[in-house]
């Protein structure tokens, strides 16, 4: 890969190690009457739209708590950027939102595809992390639907990260969203320091804030021993996304209406895989995550500066996660009743 393009995939992937997100069942939530959930839902999506826009974003991490007496926690560590996001889908009981990172590199402004949050009413499955590598689709009953959306975390090359569950709320005059415990893979800060800890769980809030919101994680990272997940440290995570535009945001609107399809594309055939498949299996590196989301990161860029036609492309990121998936067969993974008590 290019230097220009390493340096572009590095600031993205770094600051995508910061941005992670939710959970599981709420198995403790009551169903709402029939008005209540009517008035929450239009308050529900509300809340999720107003996600949209343009931020300065702040990410305040600290490992907290030691749960072994051999494990040092490291130092609390703060970072931040720009980010813009972007609604690209709404059907009333669907939202997707994608952000994308603008940052600045050697003078020039460059723009990479980040995050993506799918937002979903009601859900008759979640796509969760199952193991190293490993999705899969577990059902939702009946009872845990009501009222509840489940929010579905994507990579940089829309493969998958994590899902879960959860319900807005008003508390104490302050509305949010909750999941449950969650099992999620290691974030890029931790997975490229080789750590003794293999993959989190953790419960996650979304909140809006005057000009803004924030996405709080309360993180226990743990590590698979014989079969049983050990803890080993609580960890602290608090993503503040604050309204601004002091940066150029024009840069962000411009490579996404020039890669949209592309990117409408892809996440077309990471769903074809997971439908086919009841769940998707691919190798993962702590660079990069997935092995070849390098690759598909680099024709949105190629694509966004007339150096790649889509169509190209799109032929290319067919044949690499074909190729990906096919290597590693769903069905190990999916015969294991993935449940977060498991972890």
């Amino acid at each position: 890969m290019k230097l220009k393009q390493k340096a572009q995939l590095s600031a993205a992937l770094l600051a995508l190690s910061f941005a992670t997100s939710p959970a599981l069942a709420m198995s403790d939530q009551n169903p709402m009457a029939v008005a209540e959930t009517q008035s929450s839902f239009e308050q529900d999506r509300a809340d999720i739209l107003a996600m949209a826009g343009d931020y300065k974003v702040k990410f305040d991490m600290a490992e907290t708590t030691s749960w072994r007496a051999d494990y040092e926690p490291l130092k609390a560590k703060i970072s931040g950027g720009h980010e813009s996001v972007r609604i690209i889908k709404d059907t009333g009981t669907e939202i997707v939102l994608q952000h994308l990172l603008v940052a600045e590199h050697a003078g020039k402004t460059f723009v990479i595809k980040h995050w993506r949050q799918d937002w979903v009413y009601e859900p008759a499955k979640v796509l969760v992390y199952a193991e190293a590598g490993a999705w899969v689709n577990k059902d939702v009953a009946p009872s845990e639907r009501k009222g509840s959306w489940s929010q579905t975390v994507w990579q940089v090359d829309d493969s998958p990260r994590y899902g879960g569950l959860g319900q807005w709320k008003t508390v104490n005059g302050l509305r949010s969203w909750t999941s449950d415990w969650t099992s999620r893979p290691l974030a890029r800060r931790d997975a490229v320091r080789n750590p003794v800890y293999d993959h989190y769980q953790a419960i996650n809030r979304h909140q809006p804030m005057p000009g803004g919101w924030i996405h709080w994680q309360d993180n226990l990272k743990m590590k698979t021993v014989d079969g049983k997940a050990v803890p080993y440290v609580q960890e602290s995570v608090l993503n503040t996304y604050k309204k601004f535009d002091g940066y150029t945001v024009s840069a962000a609107d411009e490579y996404w209406t020039k890669t949209e399809a592309y990117w409408e594309e892809v996440r077309s055939l990471w769903d074809a895989v997971i439908a086919a498949k009841g769940g998707v299996s691919v190798e993962e590196e702590a660079q990069t995550g997935t092995v070849i989301s390098a690759r598909l990161l680099a024709m949105g860029t190629e694509i966004s500066e007339g150096k790649l036609s889509e169509a190209a492309a799109v032929k290319e990121a067919r044949s690499l996660i074909n190729g990906a998936t096919a290597k590693r067969p769903v069905k190990t993974a999916a015969k294991r009743n993935v449940t977060s008590a498991d972890y």
